[in-house]
């Protein structure tokens, strides 16, 4: 059974940044509007002040003060406790920063509370937003806190592939001694399961990269191949899973062998980020896979730079609700045909009972 207009919480992210002008020129028909019913945390006033400093048409909004109040067919708006000030797009603030914390806090609340389905997180500036009540790199160290799991990672997706990281936000200088049989294995695991639950493949393949150059070349230029991640593609191999590797990066995407694979697990942020962003910088989707909720994001940032000019891409903004939309139906069609579903789901069931309609 497909659930096909579910609520969808939607956190703003800094209001100085894209995220207004995105949600202005996303909604500006019905189209996603016949499929989610979207509430979005924030005030109308900042969508309005957006609406008209970017000349933009603003959609019909309903403010919804209590839960029952939330309508199909229009723009949902439920107003946060966090002061504002006007609109000035292009440039951070200490307000901006803590404003996309409360809006991000708001819509987690709603989704323990039962109150909505799954969660599309507008881009905050982790400058601004670190602070005494927020120390996390972003939203996804926060999300897996809250949540109560390490067992997540950030998974980037579009038409041409899926890649996920070892390691995230580490320094380059620290990358490598990052790098453990322990972390590969939990990581590999991790992109196992999601892709058998929330894209419905049952025999994932999945190619792993080397660390160095020519990965390692047989140990002249290092030996964490040899060492660390050959050793952990044999496990999963010998458990009879498609698991390849390790591939030199360059080669590997310069001959566009990605396509090949179910899903890429790179070995630092920007081995992975590079070429997918080169593919697919205005269309692709940050997830982050394992989590008991199914939450994605555009997969840019801010971007102070073009802020207030009217020239923002919602393309990624809009492949998230839609990516949202098809890992919802594909975990609930996953928890229809078994009767022990992997690990986060139950969880979610068991301690949420939240995202999922109850099956019974």
């Amino acid at each position: 059974m497909k659930y096909a207009n579910t609520r969808l919480g939607i956190s703003l992210g800094d209001f100085n940044g894209v995220s207004l002008e995105i949600l202005l020129k996303s909604f500006e028909n019905d189209i996603l509007l016949k499929h989610c019913t979207p509430v979005v945390f924030t005030h109308k006033e900042l969508l309005q002040e957006a609406s008209s400093v970017l000349n933009l048409a603003c959609p019909q909004i309903n403010i919804v003060k209590q839960w029952d109040e939330v309508q199909e067919n229009c723009l949902n708006l439920r107003e946060i406790d966090c002061p504002f000030n006007s609109l000035d797009l292009g440039n951070s603030s200490e307000i901006s920063g803590k404003y996309a914390v409360s809006s991000l806090k708001a819509a987690v609340n709603a989704i323990m509370e039962g109150h909505i389905h799954n969660l599309v997180t507008l881009p905050i500036d982790k400058s601004t937003s670190y602070s005494e009540d927020f120390k996390f790199e972003g939203h996804t160290d926060f999300l897996g806190d809250i949540f109560e799991t390490t067992d997540y990672m950030m998974l980037l997706v579009s038409d041409e592939m899926r890649i996920g990281m070892v390691t995230g936000h580490v320094p380059i200088s620290k990358v490598a001694a990052s790098i453990t049989t322990e972390k590969i294995r939990h990581k590999l695991t991790i992109l196992q399961n999601s892709l058998i639950q929330d894209f419905g493949i049952v025999k994932p393949k999945i190619a792993v990269l080397g660390l160095n150059p020519h990965s390692g070349d047989h140990g002249l230029i290092g030996s964490e191949e040899k060492d660390i991640i050959t050793p952990v593609i044999n496990e999963f191999i010998q458990k009879g899973d498609l698991v390849y590797g390790p591939f030199p990066a360059d080669g590997f995407f310069g001959k566009k062998l990605f396509s090949q694979y179910d899903a890429v697990l790179a070995m630092y942020h920007d081995q992975g980020l590079i070429p997918f962003k080169q593919l697919s910088f205005s269309d692709g989707v940050n997830y982050t896979a394992g989590l008991p909720i199914v939450r994605t994001s555009p997969d840019h940032g801010t971007a102070y730079d073009i802020a207030g000019k009217s020239v923002a891409d919602p393309s990624s903004f809009i492949n998230a609700i839609f990516l949202t939309k098809h890992i919802y139906n594909k975990r609930i069609e996953f928890m229809e045909l078994n009767n022990n579903p992997l690990g986060f789901t139950k969880h979610r069931r068991e301690k949420f009972s939240i995202g999922v309609p109850n099956l019974k």
